[in-house]
C-alpha cells in the first residue's frame, strides 16, 4: 500500500479517490472547494490538505484530476503547488484531459526536480469511476509507468503505456474524435427514426446487435429519446477537448473535418443553453 495524494474532487476524481482509499493506500485529498474535500473525508478514510504541496508533502504517488491546461499548471506549479512538495522519486500522475503540450513542459519541469510525470487521462465517464472500470492511456518512461500501473488499477479496467510523455494525451484525442463522429451518427439516426414514425426502444434493440451498435447507442439511446440530458460528460468539457484535438491536428499537420464540423454543432448546443448537459443531447439540434 502506498502513501498517495490526488487532486481535484469532481465527477471523476470524487469516485477514484475513492477507490485508492477502498484498497486500502493512505490518501491525502485537495480540492479548490474545501468543502468538496471535506465531504470526501466523512465518506472515506483519508485526511485533507489546504494545497497541493500539503498533499502531496511525502506521497509517492500524486493523482491529479482538474479541468483544463492552466488548472493542471496551477496545482503542479508555484509555492504552492505539488511539485514543491513532492520528495525526489515521486511520481505525479495525471488524470486531467489536456494538451500534449503543457503535460510535455510538466513532465520535463518535473525531471529537473528529480520527480517523475505520467501522462494518462481517462475514458469510461462518471459511471466508469464510481465503477472502478475506466480505460486510462498512458504516455511517460516505462519504469514510471511500472511503478504507477498498480495503484491505478483501483479504478482502471485497463490501462496501457502507449509511449513517450505525452502519448496518452494524443491517444485521449483519438478517442474524443471518436466519440464525437459516433454521437452525431447517433443523434441523427435516433431523429431521423422519430421523424419516420418508428418506435426507437425497437429499433435500437435490433440495430444495437448489428455492426451499429456501440457503447454510445446502448447507454444513452433511451435517454436521448426522452430528452433527458443529466448523465455524464458535459457539452461545454467536450468542447474544450474538441478545441485540443482541432489545435494538435492544425500543429501535427492532420485533417479532422468532421471533428470540426461536430464542435460547431456542440457550439449550437451551449447557444442553446445546454453546455452542462451531457454530450448525448446533440440530438437536441435536431428536434
Amino acid at each position: 500500500m502506498a502513501k498517495v495524494a490526488y487532486l481535484g474532487l469532481g465527477v471523476m476524481g470524487f469516485p477514484m479517490a475513492g477507490h485508492l482509499a477502498a484498497k486500502g493506500h493512505d490518501v491525502a485529498v485537495y480540492n479548490r472547494t474545501p468543502a468538496k474535500a471535506q465531504a470526501w473525508a466523512a465518506q472515506h478514510k483519508g485526511r485533507t490538505a489546504a494545497t497541493p504541496r500539503e498533499a502531496a508533502k511525502g506521497a509517492e504517488f500524486v493523482f491529479a484530476c482538474v479541468g483544463n491546461d492552466d488548472d493542471l499548471r496551477a496545482v503542479c506549479t508555484g509555492p504552492d503547488g505539488a511539485f514543491a512538495g513532492m520528495t525526489p522519486g515521486a511520481i505525479l500522475v495525471d488524470h486531467t484531459t489536456v494538451s500534449a503540450k503543457v503535460t510535455r513542459k510538466l513532465a520535463a519541469q518535473a525531471a529537473a526536480m528529480g520527480l517523475a510525470f505520467v501522462d494518462a487521462p481517462v475514458s469510461g465517464g462518471q459511471a466508469g469511476a464510481e465503477n472502478g472500470q475506466l480505460s486510462i492511456m498512458c504516455g511517460g518512461d516505462p519504469a514510471d509507468y511500472a511503478r504507477a500501473e498498480p495503484v491505478m488499477a483501483a479504478y482502471a479496467r485497463i490501462c496501457r503505456l502507449l509511449g513517450p510523455s505525452g502519448s496518452g494525451q494524443l491517444a485521449k484525442m483519438v478517442n474524443q474524435i471518436c466519440i464525437a463522429g459516433l454521437m452525431q451518427g447517433l443523434s441523427e439516426a435516433l431523429a431521423f427514426g422519430q421523424k419516420a414514425g418508428l418506435d426507437g426502444e425497437k429499433v435500437v434493440e435490433v440495430i444495437s446487435q448489428g455492426a451499429a451498435g456501440s457503447w454510445q447507442m446502448m447507454n444513452r439511446h433511451k435517454t436521448m429519446l426522452k430528452d433527458e440530458f443529466d448523465f455524464g460528460f458535459a457539452v461545454d468539457w467536450m468542447r474544450k477537448d474538441l478545441g485540443i484535438c482541432l489545435d494538435t491536428a492544425e500543429e501535427i499537420g492532420a485533417r479532422l473535418p468532421v471533428t470540426a464540423l461536430v464542435d460547431q454543432f456542440y457550439k449550437d448546443v451551449q447557444l442553446m443553453g445546454g453546455g452542462r448537459g451531457d454530450t448525448s443531447s446533440l440530438i437536441r439540434r435536431l428536434k
